[in-house]
């Protein structure tokens, strides 16, 4: 087994790789000042793909000739001084639920014919394309993306960079892992209960899910209003920059927000404030659920740097119950809205846990789903209430390290579905408030710990900048880097 570890200055493989160490906010200002090119650039990022990809299969598609013409096409810009936006000539991976026009989506599933016109770009894939960002390849997904780790009848396991006996989490596992790994320092995930999130905190990265209807959604998720999508980066300041780009209007998603009138990186500027003064509300478990007392050290640490940087902390929980089985009933009368029009040779071949919520979701009737649509509303209030009194609620992402790849849930657990290990993070899709996943340290074991802030709806700056001060902080302590993940023999 290779052995990982996370590093900045040593290089290994072709010579190349200290160009994939570049943050995409470095990549930018490089380009600026002709230090760096997209060309080489992307022609490293694709070398690191061919030789480190195979560590943990996070890509399903890797489209090298198109990605080396935009570079080009983008270094033809820098070089009239004319680029085209935020981030002309930066690699990004795409997350393979979001359309890309010109790529196939096959959203980790045997039922979708890659032979039909792929002529349309996601909301959040066209306003990339717009700001001139070199597309390297889509990235894996369970099936439809049903679950919280990355394994498909499609293209097999997705593995954890730190460990690849490991999960990367799911669903944008292979989002994680590519990023994690410098495989591209940008990606687009989704998340409808954690999925930009679990990963993140699996893999050691920073994701973030905004308010819902920040960034625009197209085709509408059967999951409803659940989705997001969200950007996946190693710093918050490349998140940031993300968000100023993937933000903008569309008007095929009736439910998106108008935009944001002010700069997600202007939020995070160190005017801006940081977290001085914020009331921080810390809890360590929601609903009883028990944390890995290693999770708990390092959650704890975090919540501690954020009272050095100026936050006022107060242990307190917001007091509900645990909503799964509302959320259970509104995915999984989701997913089986998804796979309503297959055959039945079709379904024979899904993923079989998917195939098991479906038949639950599709025995749910219009009762069940109001009612859960009804606690959903009731929780929604609590965290507004909760909101008035406190400015950020911390809690551990997960409750768990990376567990074996391959597996929905831990071995010897005793849970059946995926949302038994992850209670930390469907209850903010169920109120649509904006949460991020900050690294925070890793374990004896070497796998990484993430800590979650989530802010009231619509404060998604306010999440940014608390996150960005922490990660800062995190860094200078030692704790965390915002290099890739390296392996060496």
């Amino acid at each position: 087994m290779t052995e990982l570890d996370r590093g900045r200055t040593e290089t290994e493989g072709t010579g190349t790789d200290e160009l994939c160490a570049y943050t995409a906010t470095e990549l930018v200002t490089a380009y600026a000042n002709r230090s760096l090119s997209p060309v080489e650039v992307v022609d490293a990022v694709l070398d690191r793909i061919e030789r480190l990809d195979p560590l943990v299969n996070a890509f399903c598609l890797v489209d090298r000739d198109t990605a080396r013409a935009q570079a080009r096409t983008s270094q033809e810009r820098w070089r009239r001084g004319e680029p085209q936006g935020l981030l002309d000539g930066v690699p990004v991976s795409i997350k393979d639920l979001l359309l890309t026009k010109g790529r196939p989506t096959l959203r980790g599933s045997l039922s979708v014919d890659p032979d039909r016109d792929w002529d349309e770009d996601a909301p959040s894939v066209a306003r990339l394309r717009e700001h001139g960002a070199v597309f390297v390849g889509k990235t894996t997904t369970p099936e439809f993306g049903w679950k919280g780790v990355t394994d498909n009848p499609l293209t097999g396991v997705t593995r954890n960079p730190w460990d690849p006996s490991r999960t990367s989490g799911g669903s944008s596992g292979g989002s994680a892992a590519a990023v994690a790994l410098g495989l591209a320092p940008l990606s687009v995930g989704t998340d409808g209960g954690g999925s930009v999130r679990i990963p993140a905190a699996f893999c050691g990265i920073f994701g973030l899910k905004p308010t819902y209807g920040r960034i625009p959604l197209y085709p509408a998720s059967p999951f409803g209003t659940l989705a997001h999508a969200g950007p996946m980066t190693r710093t918050v300041a490349d998140a940031a920059l993300m968000m100023d780009v993937i933000c903008g209007a569309d008007g095929r998603d009736w439910s998106a927000l108008a935009p944001y009138a002010g700069s997600f990186r202007a939020e995070i500027a160190p005017q801006a404030g940081g977290v001085r003064g914020l009331r921080v509300a810390y809890s360590p478990t929601l609903a009883g659920a028990p944390v890995d007392p290693q999770v708990a050290v390092r959650v704890r640490r975090a919540v501690a740097l954020l009272a050095e940087s100026g936050a006022h902390v107060e242990e307190v929980d917001p007091g509900f119950a645990d909503p799964v089985q509302a959320y259970h009933t509104l995915w999984f009368s989701g997913a089986a809205k998804v796979v309503e029009h297959l055959t039945s040779e079709q379904s024979e071949r899904l993923d079989p846990g998917l195939r098991e919520i479906c038949r639950q979701g599709a025995a749910m009737s219009a009762l069940d789903y109001l009612g859960a649509v009804d606690e959903r509303m009731s929780l929604g209030r609590r965290m507004g209430a909760f909101h008035e009194r406190h400015d950020l609620l911390v809690t551990p992402t997960l409750p768990i390290p990376a567990f074996e790849a391959g597996r929905e849930v831990p071995e010897d657990s005793g849970l059946e579905r995926w949302t038994g290990w992850t209670p930390f993070t469907y209850p903010f899709n169920l109120t649509q408030q904006p949460a991020a996943s900050v690294p925070c340290g890793t374990t004896a074991e070497g796998l990484p710990v993430g800590v979650q802030l989530v802010a009231a709806r619509h404060q998604d700056a306010l999440v940014l900048r608390a996150s960005h001060t922490l990660f800062e902080a995190l860094v200078s302590d030692g704790v965390v880097s915002a290099g890739p993940v390296r392996p060496h023999g």
